[in-house]
């Protein structure tokens, strides 16, 4: 009964990772929001022997790196042996794997996805966020396997510019256009205090103050504060 749900896994085609010779597109199962590769199509990914990718893998749960139970699991496989075709358990491993294995790994493929991984990671460090353009723009169609998180990612993008601290940030851009703008000058702080406090009685109904009345409770620690200025807090104020 579990071989038939296996065997009913949706598949797709996937870009891995940008190599030198161009993008690296992998065959590959989908299912519990990540993919799976079987050891030949691992080895073939990376352009080594299975042999090799034996040893990786068995180091990764001998280190105790990944939990095998989580990332490894057997998947039906339908195989054209000459003229029969043979149905097969093959073991397959999750993307966790197949990405520790890159680590692992001394091919030439094998550097060009360290090279993409330390390229992606230094992006995320700097900007906070890593996008695959092209993915975004070039949605998966018809009955691919593919999962699209367009969705949450807009989802996502309006948590974010709807935080406190990003509103500020933008009104304070704002302005900063006026000719006359001098962020030093009291009359400015006055200015911007006025903003925040039509900005909170336009969300709530309540100015600042009468927002911290409300909140003040004494059988709380700290009076119930919730939240702590920060030194950041100073720069966007």
């Amino acid at each position: 009964m579990a071989d038939e749900r296996l065997t009913q896994s949706p598949a797709g085609e996937f870009i891995m990772f940008a190599s030198g010779d161009g993008k690296v597109r992998i065959t590959c199962r989908f299912e519990h929001e990540t993919l799976w590769l079987p050891q030949a199509s691992i080895a073939a990914l990376y352009q080594v022997t299975p042999q090799a990718i034996t040893q990786h893998i068995k180091a990764i749960y001998e280190e105790g790196e990944l939990e095998q139970n989580a990332t490894c699991k057997p998947y039906l496989q339908v195989q054209q042996e000459g003229t029969r075709q043979v149905s097969r358990n093959t073991l397959h491993y999750s993307l966790p794997v197949i990405l520790a294995i890159g680590y692992r790994v001394r091919s030439t493929r094998g550097t060009q996805f360290r090279q993409w991984a330390t390229q992606t990671l230094q992006e995320y460090l700097i900007k906070g966020f890593v996008m695959d353009d092209e993915r975004l723009k070039n949605p998966p169609v018809g009955s691919s396997a593919v999962p699209d998180y367009f969705d949450e990612m807009l989802e996502r993008i309006r948590d974010i510019r709807a935080s406190e601290r990003r509103v500020y940030l933008r009104v304070r851009e704002i302005f900063a256009l006026s000719a006359d703008y001098q962020p030093s000058l009291k009359e400015t702080t006055l200015f911007f205090q006025t903003i925040q406090n039509k900005l909170h009685f336009a969300c709530t109904g309540l100015t600042a103050a009468e927002l911290i009345h409300q909140r003040t409770d004494a059988r709380q620690p700290n009076m119930g504060l919730s939240e702590k200025v920060h030194k950041i807090d100073v720069y966007i104020s």
